[in-house]
């Protein structure tokens, strides 16, 4: 008998990469890996081999749940107060502080151990059914063969609006490589649909379908690797590479109305999920008008209050003291709530604004035909623009997000992951997983899933509307709303004193990628607009 499984990710060549792997016999583990490798290849600012990570499994016949954090931690040679003189200011939605000289921003000491190629292999290791081979082979067929620019590629890759950060095309044009891969000869980028070949990625990666990660990690292309990236003055050792280590955790579990939702621990987003459904759970959501003034109001206060929290408390749980009893308990949600009730509003403190940082970041969501469902959010925070000559991929720039100001939650330490609002998530009903989800964006993140999942619970909209619905987002002291929310709507929280920005997108404020899961087992799929993807069902034996 014919069951359905279902890939959805924000782009269709990993998307397919995914439903060949579960055609092939392969569970969601075997196919959410091939759909994050082949995204290396096809979304290489978004994402990549030297990138991090975070991942939920469940399977139900293997009575497995678990998480797969591979954060990227600072490099051993870091120190707390290493950038403490370079500060100049923070990007308005927190997303990265601005240093003299963008060290932590683009170039070689932006770069963070990586971690992606060794949480993939991990996380398959431990679940897979496929021969790792024929996970890795999708990918290096999209880098061999090549793949085209799509829209959503094209227009971030020309965003310029970073007041200063790095711009999007320094970062493709920071590396020899970089530029003739993704760039024309007078140095634009390549247009929409120009076909990209990309023969060095494909053989690194050829290698490490033949011979594991250790190459990577320990072996000849780890050495090439450590010393080019030390000839640019970066912090990378042979060190930080072998004795990275993936941390297998169990999901942060909270409860919303009726449901069981399960999200990743700290330093991910999971905390403030949890945190901002607790107080909303206060709320009579579903009697709001959607996206109405009050309902705005009070999402936005609750958001600032989560994100305020966030900036104290949450951090890398092996350095910092994450207060989860009390973030997430819920006398302290019905005290935040009666303080919305009340009027209070939340201020989030900012040091020397700056304008916000575009969301490098993918997603991917699976579910195949036995139940298995994978959540994975996968990044190269921004890209440190770096490509060692000869192996096609960037490095990712993870140091920008650190706190260059000693003592804080955020703090720069040898070995420290930061904080990301990465908050891939299963929700459960009566036992059973029922919504798959979870996004790029930023510091966004958690913020796309969170409205998200209020329309599938408490608007009861189906999959693929909850994740077109327009949204809005306040991780500072304004509320920016995407250009489908009404006019009146802003001037009437305007009137109340509120300051609202008006995106010029009509999809943006993270872009979410799931599946729902009917009682009856029926598949339903959700791709965001704002992004090229898609959501793709197939039935497997």
């Amino acid at each position: 008998m014919k069951k359905q499984a279902m890939v959805s990710c924000p782009q269709p060549e990993a998307a397919e990469s995914g439903i060949e792997v579960l055609r092939a016999g392969g569970n969601a583990v075997d196919a959410a890996v091939a759909v994050a490798l082949s995204q290396t290849v096809v979304d290489p600012l978004m994402c990549g081999i030297a990138g991090f990570g975070t991942a939920a499994v469940f399977l139900p016949g293997k009575e497995a749940y678990e998480y797969f954090d591979f954060h990227a931690p600072a490099p051993l040679a870091a120190r707390e107060d290493m950038w403490a003189a370079l500060l100049e200011g923070e990007t308005k939605d927190g997303f990265g502080f601005i240093l003299k000289g963008r060290v932590n921003d683009i170039g070689a000491q932006s770069i963070a151990t990586p971690a992606t190629l060794k949480g993939l292999a991990a996380m398959h290791a431990a679940h897979g059914r496929l021969p790792w081979k024929e996970v890795v082979a999708p990918a290096i067929a999209w880098a061999r063969d090549g793949y085209f620019v799509r829209p959503g590629m094209y227009s971030f890759w020309i965003d310029q609006t970073l007041a200063g950060r790095a711009s999007n095309m320094d970062r493709l044009h920071y590396s020899d490589e970089g530029r003739a891969l993704y760039c024309r000869p007078d140095g634009s980028a390549k247009p929409i649909g120009t076909p990209i070949v990309n023969e060095n990625f494909a053989r690194v990666l050829a290698q490490v379908a033949e011979e594991g990660i250790e190459p990577f990690y320990e072996g000849e292309l780890a050495r090439r690797m450590v010393e080019h990236v030390q000839s640019l003055g970066g912090l990378l050792s042979m060190d930080d590479l072998k004795s990275y280590q993936v941390r297998r955790a169990k999901p942060l579990v909270g409860r919303y109305r009726d449901r069981v939702v399960t999200t990743n621990q700290p330093p991910g987003g999971g905390a403030m999920l949890l945190q901002m459904l607790t107080i909303l759970e206060e709320f009579d959501l579903a009697g709001m008008e959607h996206n109405g003034p009050e309902y705005l109001r009070t999402l936005s206060e609750v958001m600032k209050k989560a994100t305020t929290d966030k900036d104290r408390h949450i951090g890398d749980p092996a350095f910092v003291e994450v207060p989860l009893d009390q973030l997430l308990s819920r006398e302290n949600a019905a005290r935040v709530a009666a303080d919305i009730r009340a009027g209070k509003r939340h201020s989030v403190e900012r040091v020397n604004l700056g304008a916000p940082v575009p969301k490098d970041t993918t997603h991917v969501s699976v579910v195949d035909g036995e139940g298995g469902c994978v959540s994975m959010t996968h990044s190269l925070a921004m890209p440190s623009g770096v490509i060692t000559p000869g192996m096609g991929f960037f490095y990712n720039g993870c140091m920008g997000v650190f706190d260059p100001r000693p003592g804080r939650a955020g703090s720069i330490q040898p070995g420290k992951s930061r904080f990301t609002s990465s908050c891939p998530s299963i929700v459960f009903k009566d036992g059973k997983p029922e919504i798959v989800l979870g996004a790029p964006g930023g510091t966004q993140i958690a913020m796309g899933v969170l409205q998200v999942l209020l329309n599938l619970i408490d608007h009861r909209m189906g999959m693929q509307e909850a994740v077109s619905a327009p949204r809005f987002s306040s991780t500072s002291n304004s509320i920016d709303v995407c250009n489908r929310i009404p006019r009146h709507v802003g001037r009437e929280l305007q009137a109340q004193g509120y300051e609202v920005l008006r995106n010029p997108y009509n999809y943006t404020i993270g872009w979410v990628h799931g599946v729902q899961i009917a009682a009856d087992g029926t598949l339903h799929g959700g791709a965001d607009p704002g992004r090229d993807g898609v959501a793709y069902g197939t039935a497997v034996a």
